[in-house]
């Protein structure tokens, strides 16, 4: 897809080279979009045209419309665009959701999208969700930090996902090394998100003030709750003290997935997902999805519909906060064909 949006121009930056893991542009669509409605921009003069290329959207994803969006703003980001996924409690299959998200989102945005596991334990997460095809970690990008300058240098640790999603995962065998410290973590984050376009990281419960300045560095901060009134409960809690804290504009940002961990939502946790509403404001229910339920792989292509269609919606509340607002769509823009 190309689109064409009313944008100021951009400052030059490094072009970025296409990653062999990434989906071709070609066979796409032509948009013809706009910034704002005019009464959004307040009389302000129209800004000139903005081109870039988006992908054709899988099939698999929907609803249409929603996708259609998503693809083409995850083809106007902003430079080094960051997500981190956190939450209140453990278990609650955040790093799940981190596979599932990063999924699309690698299949949406026109070039690598990496995911990093900041949990210093050595079991689970999110290895387990992506696979492993070599004895590359997390804890070899610590140790080689001043050698991560490239994509060459970082991919020697990487591990694949189905969906295209590069990953830096934790250990699961300690060999007598330390676990790295979150420090050390968040400057491999660093080093990482200059060579990408976008990287989503999997951070440990938002427990310590570290992992708040995580949050309050992304673009996009993201809190995992399981759907039961007492995760729900101490998500909210973590907001509001987020807020009294110093932290406001991480609360105005935050996107919350309510993950079920069974087909039926029971009614009191439906109405505690309304409330939270009033304090997030994003919140993305995914459905019960067996697949996601199991400790392997993910490809998100081979999900249910309706767990596929929430992930869509949760990428378009991500995206939102990761795209250049300079290129913001239109409602109803108009669909060409390229």
């Amino acid at each position: 897809m190309v689109l064409s949006i009313s944008a100021p121009a951009v400052p030059d930056t490094p072009p970025q080279a296409p990653s062999e893991h990434s989906l071709p542009l070609e066979d796409g669509n032509e948009w013809s979009g706009f910034p704002a409605a005019a009464g959004e921009r307040r009389g302000r003069e129209p800004l000139p045209a903005m081109r870039v290329r988006a992908r054709p959207v899988p099939h698999e994803f929907g609803p249409a419309d929603v996708a259609e969006l998503v693809w083409l703003r995850a083809a106007a980001l902003l430079p080094a665009a960051l997500v981190a996924v956190s939450s209140a409690d453990g278990g609650v299959g955040r790093s799940t959701l981190v596979a599932a998200l990063g999924g699309v989102l690698a299949l949406a945005v026109p070039g690598p999208v990496i995911a990093v596991d900041m949990n210093p334990v050595p079991w689970g997460g999110l290895g387990e969700r992506i696979g492993r095809s070599t004895a590359g970690t997390m804890w070899d990008a610590v140790r080689d930090l001043h050698t991560l300058t490239s994509r060459r240098e970082i991919e020697r640790w990487t591990q694949h996902s189905p969906s295209g999603l590069l990953a830096l995962v934790g250990e699961t065998e300690g060999r007598g090394r330390r676990p790295p410290r979150h420090d050390e973590a968040a400057a491999v984050i660093e080093a990482v998100r200059r060579a990408y376009p976008l990287a989503i990281c999997d951070v440990m419960p938002a427990l310590i003030t570290g992992v708040w300045r995580t949050l309050a560095a992304a673009h996009a901060p993201v809190l995992v709750a399981r759907a039961t009134t007492d995760s729900l409960h101490h998500t909210m809690r973590l907001v509001a003290h987020l807020r009294a804290a110093g932290y406001s504009t991480v609360a105005d940002r935050i996107v919350l997935a309510v993950v079920a961990s069974s087909p039926d939502t029971d009614r009191a946790v439906r109405a505690v997902v309304q409330q939270a509403t009033a304090a997030v404001p994003a919140v993305i229910p995914i459905p019960f999805d067996a697949q996601l339920a199991r400790p392997e792989p993910i490809d998100v292509r081979r999900l249910r519909k309706p767990t596929r269609h929430a992930l869509v919606h949760l990428a378009d509340a991500v995206i939102q906060r990761c795209a250049d607002p300079r290129a913001e769509l239109p409602l109803g823009a108009v669909k060409e064909r390229a």
